[in-house]
């Protein structure tokens, strides 16, 4: 079973490595300015509870509603 074409097959190495997910690792390599921009955004904990709770929302994370901090992370990060 072959995988879905990626874009850039460097950075979704790489993120995998860094134990991103299949799916998560993919849509960041296929993304349009994929491997332009990066670093900008702020660690997830340094971010508020409800910010987290937004992005996880816009994500469609399931039983976000009832998550901590810490899970909401967890979770952001394994999509």
């Amino acid at each position: 079973m072959s995988r879905p074409r990626i874009k850039n097959e460097e950075q979704y190495d790489a993120l995998r490595d860094k134990g991103y997910s299949k799916e998560k690792s993919a849509r960041i390599a296929n993304a349009p300015n994929s491997g332009t921009y990066g670093g900008k955004a702020s660690a997830y904990e340094e971010r508020t509870k409800s910010e987290l709770y937004d992005q996880a929302k816009e994500l469609d994370i399931s039983g976000r509603s009832s998550m901590n901090k810490k899970e909401l992370i967890s979770a952001l990060r394994n999509h």
